[in-house]
């Protein structure tokens, strides 16, 4: 297997820049479509840049289009992608980056030559040194709290100092502190931010209070 040399240092940069912006990426499923650019401007005016729209709902592209469109200051990612080709249609709409909630062989082949960056998810010491085969220094732990929690990723840093996580699945305001206390901890991804009745009821100034309270304790 040849690994593109360049690969490591340069979607690594990538990945810094947009992690860095923020310590808590809101996780947003979008089921109507219409609500995509004020919960996004909520999260946003709130002091959270960086938002990941999942593949989970049926407007997820479109919802991210018009996101981009709106808050072009924004770094807007897609969630929840499986394959290539949904990989594919990320890059068609104009995503900044991509997240996988566990990542195959033709994911990480597709990432190494795309434009857009890979977030790539992993649970265990075994898939991360998959993903290091392939040049991969960056990864999602998922589903952070059932595999483990901050014991597990204590324990990756023993083997693999140098990978940095994005803990996501479980995390909520009360234990995000211990993740981002760990070296190895970029940030943490949730769906606390955008609780379904907030959503619903187009509540969006309690979501942009969620988001202040966040962007202010989570603060670098």
């Amino acid at each position: 297997m040849t690994i593109d040399k360049q690969l490591p240092s340069t979607r690594t940069t990538e990945l810094d820049s947009i992690c860095l912006k923020a310590e808590v990426i809101p996780v947003l499923a979008i089921r109507r479509v219409e609500d995509a650019v004020p919960l996004a401007k909520a999260l946003v005016e709130g002091g959270l840049s960086v938002l990941e729209v999942t593949l989970r709902t049926d407007c997820a592209l479109e919802a991210t289009q018009r996101i981009k469109e709106a808050l072009p200051q924004a770094s807007v990612g897609i969630g929840t992608v499986l394959t290539p080709a949904q990989y594919r249609q990320a890059e068609q709409v104009g995503a900044d980056f991509v997240v996988t909630p566990g990542t195959t062989e033709a994911l990480y082949r597709h990432g190494v030559s795309s434009p857009v960056p890979m977030l790539p998810g992993v649970a265990t010491v075994s898939e991360l040194m998959i993903g290091w085969q392939f040049g991969y220094r960056r990864f999602k732990f998922f589903p952070a709290e059932a595999s483990g929690g901050v014991k597990a990723l204590k324990a990756f840093a023993g083997p693999i100092p140098e990978a940095r996580f994005c803990p996501t699945g479980g995390i909520t305001l009360d234990n995000a502190d211990d993740y981002l206390a760990l070296k190895n901890v970029m940030c943490v991804g949730g769906s606390w931010l955008t609780p379904t009745p907030l959503v619903e009821a187009e509540d969006w100034n309690s979501i942009r209070e969620l988001a202040r309270e966040a962007a202010q304790r989570f603060h670098h």
